[in-house]
């Protein structure tokens, strides 16, 4: 297992080295600016997603895309992810995190709108898309399509489903008593009765839940930064400094580097907003939507609910109770987090594990309908159900492991499908452009899009 963990450490590093830090930022800013800067119609698409497109073709609400999208991208990222960032990479490491949800906005939307853009009909009449489509639809790479359908089957099996399967595992273990096993066992039924259903399934619990959870962890947030109040704004101070100058947070903080706080912040953000990985728009093809531009608005605003606002304020919380509470030890970021949680009386350390274990959860059910998609994609059907029971299986393995195996791993799986899914977002971004222009800047947002050239039979 060692072995394994620092094999994966190594790919990491070279996989999230500069290149990627330049490419995955560079898209990011490329296309705010090619697009014109979308993220300006953020209320637009908050208003869009809790409307319905009636008539519209798709298996699920824009809502429903959208909380599928959120409860796969509101997990342990969100939790323990900003934590791990801020030990590993300082203070600092939050900014970039928050960066990267802010111009990844942009990057977002154009996801959306590719996905719906070249979004097709199976034959079972089910509507299906995401970057392997709009890379061999739009672009005829279907080598290239493959490759990212391939990373992410693989990549579900790691951000989506062992990463968050251990966390609940081992949360029930050390605040129940509960065996990891056990914990497995209960995820595994729980998880079976609902993918089992499909996006449909999914979508309706996700509805239900997201919200839900997203909102109680952020009063929880909300509260925490009330009693740290008089360390709030030296902690956004210490943030931004640390960011360009790792040496302003002092204390054991001073080993770490620009690069390591810029790797470690985007690492997480990309793992929790998921901006530039190809996930998201997955799920966005389902949507019933007018036109490709509308879904793209609503799928912009799950990166900044996701990492403009929770992510931002996870890490608020951590860097203020640093400050606030000198004895809190940062070197591991579960801990961390936990003894930041605990300062609310009575509820807080509940409150910290309702939400890891229903963020988990979520996230669970949202990739397990990646992880579908990018199979179907390749086998067409043909595997569909062993594919849900596989996921199961590993959801088991996945609470009796060793977290930092996982960690590595779902990082290198979230490089290897960021790659394909950049090429296609750069190489057509003068489709996303020509469409925003078309629907958003022309005033023709309400207009339905023509299905003779959006969807491919």
């Amino acid at each position: 297992m060692d072995a394994i963990n620092n094999l994966f450490s190594l790919l990491n590093s070279l996989l999230w080295g500069w290149p990627m830090v330049v490419l995955l930022l560079g898209t990011h800013l490329f296309l705010t600016i090619r697009l014109r800067i979308p993220q300006r119609r953020l209320l637009t698409g908050i208003r869009l997603s809790i409307k319905k497109d009636k008539g519209a073709k798709g298996e699920v609400s824009q809502f429903g895309a959208l909380a599928t999208a959120l409860a796969a991208t509101i997990g342990t990222g969100n939790i323990v992810g900003v934590a791990t960032a801020v030990a590993l990479g300082g203070p600092g490491a939050v900014l970039w995190c928050w960066l990267t949800g802010i111009f990844g906005m942009a990057t977002k939307y154009a996801e959306g709108l590719l996905a719906v853009k070249y979004r097709v009909k199976g034959n079972d009449g089910k509507t299906y898309g995401g970057p392997m489509y709009a890379l061999e639809l739009g672009l005829g790479m279907k080598w290239l399509a493959l490759a990212f359908a391939s990373f992410t089957a693989l990549a579900s099996f790691g951000i989506g489903c062992t990463v968050q399967a251990n966390s609940i595992a081992l949360l029930a273990n050390e605040t129940f008593g509960i065996p990891t096993w056990i914990a497995g066992l209960f995820v595994c039924s729980l998880t079976a009765l609902v993918i089992m259903g499909g996006v449909k399934s999914i979508a309706r619990v996700c509805t239900i839940f997201v919200p839900f959870m997203a909102a109680l962890y952020v009063m929880g947030c909300i509260y925490i930064l009330y009693m740290n109040s008089d360390f709030v704004w030296p902690a956004v101070r210490l943030i931004v400094a640390s960011a360009f100058n790792p040496t302003a947070a002092g204390g054991g903080f001073v080993g770490a580097s620009v690069m390591m706080a810029a790797r470690y912040g985007i690492a997480r953000g990309l793992f929790s907003n998921e901006s530039g990985m190809g996930s998201a728009p997955i799920v966005a093809a389902a949507a019933q939507t007018r036109n490709p531009v509308r879904q793209a608005l609503v799928s912009s605003t799950g990166t900044f609910w996701d990492t403009v606002v929770i992510c931002a304020l996870t890490g608020l919380v951590l860097v203020s109770s640093i400050l606030a509470y000198p004895d809190i030890s940062y070197a591991d970021g579960a801990a961390l987090t936990k003894v930041a949680f605990s300062k609310i009386p009575y509820v807080g350390a509940p409150l910290l594990t309702f939400g890891i274990l229903t963020f988990a959860f979520s996230t669970i059910l949202g990739w397990s309908y990646y992880g579908e998609s990018a199979i179907n994609y390749i086998e067409r059907q043909r595997i569909n159900r062993f594919y849900r029971i596989l996921y199961i299986v590993a959801l088991f393995f996945g609470s009796i492991i060793s977290l930092d195996v996982i960690w590595n791993i779902a990082d290198t799986m979230n490089a290897l499908m960021t790659i394909p899914n950049l090429v296609a977002l750069l190489l057509l971004s003068g489709v996303a452009a020509r469409e925003t222009d078309k629907y958003l800047w022309g005033g023709r947002l309400d207009e339905d899009m023509d299905d003779a050239e959006t969807l491919k039979k």
